[in-house]
C-alpha cells in the first residue's frame, strides 16, 4: 500500500508534468521557472533541438515554437521510480504540430518520451534534467527531424 507521502509525491509530480505541457502550448515560459530547477539542463538534441540550460531552453523555445501554427502536448502514462528527495520518470508525449512545407499547412505527429530526473526542493517537486528520446514521427516534412 502507498504511503501518504508517496502518494502525494505522485500527484505533485504528474501535475509537475501536465504544468510543462501547459506552459509549452500556452507559450508561456517563464511558467517553467516553477517546473524546472534553476540548474536544470534540458535536452531536446535528440530531435533536433537544443541541449542547455532552463534560460537557453526558454530562448530556445520562444524562438523555435513560432514556426508551428498549432501544437499540442498530450503527456501520459508516466512510470515513476520514487527514491526519498529524488525521482526518476518515463513519461510518453504525443506531440500533433502543424508547420508550413512548401506553402501548404501540414500536420505532422511525433511520439517520444521525456526522460526525466526529479528533486524535491523547498518550492515542491522540480525537474533537474529533461531529455526527450524520441520514438516516432509520422509526416514530418523530410529534413525536419533527424
Amino acid at each position: 500500500m502507498l504511503s501518504m507521502q508517496e502518494m502525494s509525491d505522485r500527484i505533485e509530480i504528474q501535475d509537475l508534468i501536465a504544468r510543462y505541457a501547459h506552459a509549452i502550448d500556452d507559450a508561456d515560459y517563464d511558467a517553467l521557472d516553477k517546473v524546472f530547477t534553476p540548474d536544470a539542463i534540458i535536452d531536446y538534441s535528440e530531435l533536433g533541438g537544443e541541449k542547455g540550460s532552463l534560460q537557453d531552453t526558454k530562448r530556445y523555445l520562444a524562438g523555435a515554437m513560432a514556426n508551428f501554427g498549432v501544437y499540442q502536448h498530450m503527456s501520459a502514462t508516466t512510470r515513476l521510480d520514487l527514491d526519498g528527495d529524488s525521482a526518476k520518470a518515463r513519461t510518453i508525449l504525443f506531440n500533433p504540430m502543424m508547420v508550413k512545407h512548401e506553402g501548404e499547412d501540414r500536420m505532422f505527429f511525433i511520439g517520444l518520451w521525456y526522460r526525466d530526473e526529479l528533486v524535491r526542493t523547498d518550492a515542491g517537486w522540480r525537474i533537474a534534467h529533461r531529455r526527450e528520446e524520441k520514438c516516432w514521427s509520422f509526416n514530418a516534412p523530410e529534413g525536419m527531424l533527424p
